[in-house]
């Protein structure tokens, strides 16, 4: 298993890169578009999904849907970015719920609508940033990893508070609390490297906040999801990691919220 963990590793960290901080514009839309209709093809699945060209339809209609925000352009981001925020919260209910709220989002077809307001905002969000400059769209994915590093070692050093228990027993509020701290020093530090100003700093805590909160609920919708449907994995596309989801469900969250918000756009 380590073996093939460091092998996927190895090619899997260059791509991902070179994709979202060498490609620009239509190249870096074509590239995370298929990131994200990958993702669908694993949401489709826990939507409850089995047959392939099910599946495979969902795959296309999330392709298709994404092809068309393009050749609209930025004009609908806005918006789009206001609908996945409205339903991080549906999902916020969702999530403090379980299992008692299970027969809200039990059919398969609220399951897939769920995928299409966490998923296209994301595609919506990471070509926001990117458009932002780099120096955005880095500092997201730094907070992601930092607060969840930063919730790994807190947690297990400190722990004693269950955050969910029914979704994911093995986070703590300590671990939470740990990772705002790691997210709130990275913004600290992006705010000094960017010489923003005193209240654009200030207002970046926030958004950090706000955001590293939002990234642990992205982890524990596609835990909920997982426990649901008896999954260890969203699927195996990553030999040792797992699969697409596996990998960006914090960011499902972190991404479309802090483009709706990055102080960059104030």
């Amino acid at each position: 298993m380590l073996r093939q963990r460091v092998i996927t590793a190895a090619w899997l960290a260059p791509l991902s890169l070179v994709g979202l901080f060498v490609l620009e514009g239509a190249a870096f839309a074509v590239f995370t578009g298929l990131v994200v209709v990958l993702a669908g093809w694993e949401w489709s699945r826990l939507a409850g999904l089995e047959a392939s060209w099910q599946r495979g339809g969902c795959s296309l209609a999330l392709g298709a849907t994404l092809a068309g925000l393009a050749w609209l352009g930025s004009a609908q981001s806005v918006w789009l970015l206001g609908i996945g925020a409205l339903g991080w919260l549906v999902n916020l209910y969702w999530v403090t719920g379980y299992p008692q709220r299970l027969d809200h989002w039990r059919p398969t077809g609220v399951r897939l609508a769920m995928g299409a307001w966490v998923l296209v905002p994301t595609w919506v969000g990471f070509n926001v940033l990117r458009d932002a400059g780099a120096a955005w769209l880095l500092l997201v994915l730094l907070l992601v990893w930092g607060a969840d590093i930063g919730a790994y070692f807190v947690g297990r050093a400190l722990g004693r508070r269950k955050l969910a228990p029914s979704v994911s027993p093995g986070k703590t509020w300590e671990g939470v609390v740990g990772g705002l701290l790691v997210s709130s020093l990275l913004a600290v530090t992006f705010a000094v490297w960017q010489s923003l100003s005193l209240s654009a700093a200030l207002g970046l805590l926030v958004v950090v906040a706000i955001v590293t909160l939002a990234s642990v609920l992205g982890d524990l919708l596609e835990s909920m999801l997982k426990r649901f449907r008896g999954l260890k994995d969203s699927s195996q596309l990553l030999p040792g990691h797992g699969g697409i989801l596996d990998r960006i469900d914090s960011l499902t969250a972190a991404v479309p919220l802090f483009a709706l918000l990055y102080p960059g756009g104030w």
